[in-house]
């Protein structure tokens, strides 16, 4: 079973204070209410968002091809393989080999399996990319 994605975080939603939202009910209660949920799904996207120490200092070469490793091992399963090709600033390169070349998944599984594994052990890397 594929790990699911989370919903990703809405940040353009305007914040509207308790008094509005109490004033907006008496004009459009189904509006005051959809406005009141999608808030709080939003602070609780928020709430769960890994926080990215600044001091933090970028994993080595050897501390990310651990993780790909597991990554890799997971691939293998279908046939798949994966290599890394390198660290630009938060921008981790890997290239997909094996059966994950031309298939029509492998985006999925770039984005579904190698970055979230990456970035759950190392949130200060903003994205994986696959370089061909």
């Amino acid at each position: 079973m594929r790990p699911t994605n989370p919903a990703p975080v809405k940040l353009d939603a305007p914040f509207y204070t308790e008094e509005e939202l109490d004033a907006l009910y008496e004009q459009d209660p189904i509006q005051a209410l959809k406005i009141s949920r999608e808030q709080t799904l939003l602070r609780k996207q928020l709430e769960a968002a890994p926080r990215i120490d600044p001091k933090a200092s970028m994993p080595t070469k050897e501390a990310l091809q651990l993780v790909l490793e597991e990554a890799r091992r997971i691939l293998l399963r279908d046939g798949g393989d994966l290599e890394f090709v390198a660290l630009e600033g938060a921008l981790l390169r890997v290239r997909l080999k094996g059966n994950c070349v031309g298939c029509p998944r492998a985006t999925l599984d770039l984005r579904n399996v190698v970055e979230r594994l990456v970035k759950s052990r190392f949130p200060q890397i903003a994205a994986v990319h696959n370089t061909f």
